[in-house]
């Protein structure tokens, strides 16, 4: 997952994240720090708020 990558390269925090997306802070954290995958829809709102393709956040070749 690329989440970290591209969040940061947008030059955003985590908490800014959270609040353009509506994700839960800890949720983007637990998915940067590799604990959890997040859900379809997550990953949606995810790639929707840094104006990314779902594709640049999840690496398909290493998704299981």
């Amino acid at each position: 997952m690329r989440l970290r990558e591209i969040r940061q390269a947008r030059g955003l925090t985590q908490q800014k994240l959270s609040e353009i997306s509506g994700v839960a802070r800890e949720i983007i954290n637990r998915a940067e720090n590799g604990k959890i995958t997040p859900e379809t829809g997550t990953l949606i709102r995810l790639a929707k708020a840094l104006d990314c393709k779902l594709d640049d956040l999840v690496d398909m070749d290493s998704a299981s």
